[in-house]
Order: structure tokens, then sequence, then C-alpha cells
């Protein structure tokens, strides 16, 4: 039930979370929800408006409904569980919680989020809260959010709320901005999996954002009086290649490692595999930033690290920065659509096949194991469709010559939009005798074909029975549907 703990806080104000809006906070405002600090009790401190709480806390409600408020997480990724927290709430906390999730792009405002179109997902249904109690919930919605609402009935106190799980960021965002990434963030999908020790500081301290704010915001393991070294092992955010490693001891002054190694290891698991030299061990220096990158082995991609620090100490943070591999975007690629919301994954399906009714049922089968079985599910949801399912596909298209709304067909369109003018307008004519004999859009997969080629397939497949048509248009669009889910996996390749 509590695994979830373990996990990440991805509303966390050290994320870059915010409460953005509440219906009422006449007692305590709700930025305290997000607060990194346990909640605090202040005995015998008022406000002109009553007692000082350290929560979030709405005036007694004498009219029907409900209070809640809006939260963006810091991270965006997939809940594994919440903690509503209701410390120091004992007569005025709510009786009941709900919580619910959206996924939108950018910086949505409020109008935006409390839009009519604006899908909310329940992820939490209507259950009771006790008093003063950590109350913890187990989510099971598998999908990428990127903002929260808290519901509270019918009104009353909570001192935190907690959102755990695995960050999920815009990998397609992060590709177009090009550059190294730093693998092991937090806010990139990193996570510490393991340590020897962290007597006196969290393992997870070591992939926040930012510099550390004292020592007590590090990893720091016990004193060493034996043999050996103190490790933790890292799961990167994607599989990759490190090039640059900055191991940063700020703040541990007397109590810094004498030395540092780094290896890495290409597996399902951290218990999997062989580990690989990537940094020797390399002399540390106390309360200092440390920059290595000649001295870096880049031996192929990895998915786990094991950072040794000898004999023993504290380290600040550790940051691993690289880029994937081709196979490694594709994994990216894959697991971004696994997680999309339903509304979202049909949308980016669509960009793959205009049929809606294609675009619904891959959504619906997902998650996919590996690209072999996206493909094979594509083509077998393709192949159970009906006909109108196939010409709804068609018609999304543009003519092969027209200007393309979208940047996809633009780029498959090339090299026949490059003809002169004359083909385009002969390829222009043949295409409206196409439409007047099949009642359809002329479908072609049109990549690296020059108008001329694209022109004599047309007149040849004019004499082609509208039954016999039909197919051979429907399996050139599986050919395009298979190009663009290529795309789609590999974010590092996108216009």
């Amino acid at each position: 039930m509590s695994d979830f703990l373990e996990l990440p806080d991805l509303a966390s104000e050290r994320l870059g979370g915010a409460a953005l809006a509440a219906n009422d906070e006449f007692f305590a405002p709700k930025e305290n929800l997000i607060r990194q600090t346990d909640p605090a009790w202040k005995e015998g401190l008022f406000t002109d408006r009553g007692k000082w709480m350290d929560g979030w806390e709405t005036r007694r409600r004498r009219t029907p409904g409900h209070d809640w408020c809006l939260l963006r997480l810091g991270a965006p990724g997939i809940l594994r569980g919440v903690v509503v927290d209701t410390t120091h709430f004992k007569g005025n906390h709510p009786e009941r919680c709900s919580l619910e999730a959206c996924a939108l792009p950018g910086a949505p405002d409020l109008e935006r989020l409390t839009a009519r179109e604006t899908r909310w997902v329940t992820v939490l249904p209507e259950s009771k809260l006790e008093a003063d109690a950590r109350n913890l919930f187990a989510v099971d919605a598998p999908w990428r959010f990127t903002h929260l609402r808290l519901n509270v009935f019918p009104d009353g106190g909570v001192a935190r709320l907690r959102a755990h799980g695995e960050a999920l960021p815009d990998w397609v965002a992060l590709a177009r901005a090009g550059g190294e990434i730093d693998l092991a963030a937090l806010e990139h999908g990193g996570r510490v999996v393991a340590c020897s020790d962290m007597f006196f500081g969290s393992r997870h301290n070591l992939i926040l954002p930012g510099t550390g704010r004292d020592m007590g915001d590090g990893w720091e393991t016990r004193r060493r009086r034996g043999p050996g070294h103190d490790w933790t092992i890292l799961r990167l955010g994607a599989e990759a290649r490190i090039r640059r490693i900055e191991v940063d001891t700020t703040h541990f002054k007397g109590n810094a490692p004498e030395s540092c190694s780094l290896e890495g290891s290409r597996a399902q698991d951290a218990s999997e595999g062989d580990w690989t030299e990537l940094l020797s061990r390399t002399p540390l220096q106390p309360h200092a930033r440390h920059r290595f990158e000649d001295e870096v082995r880049v031996p192929g991609p990895v998915t786990h690290v094991r950072f040794n620090i000898h004999p023993d100490g504290g380290v600040s943070r550790l940051r691993l920065f690289g880029t994937p591999d081709p196979e490694g975007w594709e994994r990216l690629g894959l697991e971004r659509l696994n997680a999309l919301a339903p509304d979202e994954a049909e949308a980016e399906l669509l960009r793959c096949c205009g049929s809606s009714a294609w675009a619904r049922r891959m959504a619906e089968v997902r998650p996919f194991a590996s690209r072999p079985a996206l493909e094979d599910a594509a083509d077998l949801t393709w192949g159970a469709l009906p006909p109108a399912g196939w010409r709804a596909a068609f018609a999304a298209h543009p003519r092969i010559g027209e200007r393309a709304a979208q940047a996809w067909s633009r780029e498959e369109q090339a090299a026949a939009a490059a003809a002169p003018e004359a083909i385009r307008a002969r390829l222009a004519e043949a295409q409206r005798a196409y439409e007047a004999r099949f009642g359809h859009l002329f479908i072609v997969c049109a990549s690296g074909r020059g108008a001329e080629e694209i022109l004599t397939m047309l007149e040849r497949r004019l004499a082609n029975t509208a039954d016999l048509e039909l197919r051979v248009a429907a399996e050139e669009q599986r050919k395009i549907t298979r190009l663009r889910l290529d795309r789609l996996l590999h974010p590092e390749a996108r216009p």
C-alpha cells in the first residue's frame, strides 16, 4: 500500500509545483499544500481570521457543494499514490476527498484548466479522510498528467498533498532543444533505486534540481569503520551514452568523500547485467563542484549507473549528461505513447492515420510492449476497419502537389512539390480523373518519390476495378502509417 512513498513527490514546490487556484482559502492559503517541510503547529497563534494553521483551510460551508484546489505538477508523470495529510486538523478536517487529473501542454491559465472541453480523469474516487493523519491512497491510472484538482467534501483543512509517482518529461521538447540532457535528473525521469546507506541524508536528494541548500539537502552516509565503500544505484531517465559527469560536494566540508568512481550497466533491472567502468576512481575536494569529461569512458549506452564514494561521506548532487541513441529514443517514444491520456493518445495517433475509429481503437489496446507489437496492432486494427474507415483516413490527406497543413505530409511530398509546373498540372488533372472514377483521394506512399513517378503510378492504377483500387489505396495508407509511427517513436527526428 505504501510502496509508492519511495517515489518522488511530483507536486513538490522543489520541482516547480504550484497551487494555482482555489475556490476558497479563508483560514489558510493553498500554497501550504505543497510545502516541502512537514506541517507545523504553533500553539496559541491566531490571525485576524482565526487559528493559524499550516495547510489549506476553507471556511465553514453553509451552502451545497464542496471546495477545491487546482495544482500544477512540478514534474509531469504517472501517479502511483497520494498522501492527503490532515496533520493538526482535528475538528476542522474534511470528511472526504477526491482527486482528478488532466494533461495539458505548456502553461495553461485558469480559463483553460476550467474550460468545458478540458477532460479531467478521476484518479482517486471520493474517499474517507481521518483527522490529524497521513491518509495514504494508491492510484491506478497509468497515464501522464500535468495538473491535479483536489476536492474536499464539504469543506475544511488539509495540511499537505503529496503526489508520488514516476516523472515523464516532454521528450519531444527536449529533443527539439538539442544538446546533452541530464539523464539522472528527477525531472527527466531519473530515479535513485538503492544505496548502501543514507543515515544522514536521503539518496533521493542527489538528483533534485538546483544546488543543495545545506548539508542536509544531499546524500550522506554514516562514518565507515570497516573495509569497503558506500554506493548508490540510479536508473537513468533514458538509455543513453554518458559523456559528461558532475559531482557536487557543496556544503560537505569535513565530510566529503575522499574519491569517487562510476560504473554503468545496460539491463532491465539494476540487479541484472554486468557493470562497466565509466569513471575510474578519482579524488574529490570538499565543498566543490567537479566536472569530468575527458576522464569519462563511453563504452556504449547504459540504463543504470552505480556511483561509488570512497570510503563514505556526503555528496550534494550528481549530474550525468548525455544523449540517447536511436534505440533509446525509440523506447522513450513508446513509453510516451503508452502513458498519454486516452484523448491525447488518440490525437497523436490521428497524425499517423486519419481514421478516428483506427486511432480510438489503437489508444484502447495500449500499452505496446515493443515497436513490433505496435506495428502489428496498427496493421490488425487497420485491416479490421470497414471501407468507410479506410475512406475516412484517405480524406485526411492533401492531394499530391497541394500545400499540406501537416508538417509530415509536406515532408513526405517534398519531392513531388519540387517538380516543374507542367508535371504538377498533369498530376492535378489525373487526380481529378481518379476521384471522379473511384470516389476518394488518390493515396500513395509519396516519401522519396518524384511527381513523374507518382503520375505514372496513378495512370496505371486508373485501370483497376473499384474494389481492387480500394485495397491498393488501403495498402499505401498502411505504409504511410508505418512511416509515421516511426516518426512518433523518434522525437529527435521530428520536424
